[in-house]
């Protein structure tokens, strides 16, 4: 490994979008110039966002650099996730079977519906009344 080594990869995940660096160091996790601990609050997320580098277990061997923006918090932990993965595989190929086993590399794509006419929703019909 070179001394400015980086590794980049995108992660996507509904209206969400990730782009992230990884960069050889202690396994210093920032989003977005804060630290995980102060950006995502829920322990659950923390746990998705590093599913990626336990599997590999390259935990301590890395430190990640995220710029999220857009969707709400689940949806940039999981496009962090997605991204992450990408990065290890730029990192060193031989981690593509662990990752694709467990599933991280696959693209969710799961989407907000669109609204219909005559709808209030996607499927909320307006309220029915009998008079």
């Amino acid at each position: 490994m070179t001394l400015a080594t980086k590794y980049y990869g995108t992660g996507r995940r509904k209206k969400s979008i990730a782009r992230v660096y990884l960069v050889p160091g202690t396994g210093k996790i920032t989003i977005n110039k804060r630290d995980i601990d102060e950006y995502l609050g829920l322990e659950t997320l923390k746990v998705i966002v590093r599913q990626p580098l336990v599997a590999t277990e390259t935990i301590d061997k890395f430190d990640v650099l995220v710029n999220v923006h857009g969707g709400g918090t689940t949806g940039q932990a999981g496009a962090i996730r997605h991204g992450i993965s990408r990065a290890l595989l730029q990192a060193d190929a031989e981690y593509r079977p662990v990752l694709k086993k467990a599933g991280f590399l696959t693209r969710d794509p799961r989407m907000k519906e669109r609204k219909k006419y005559g709808l209030k929703a996607a499927r909320r019909a307006p309220q029915f009344s009998k008079r």
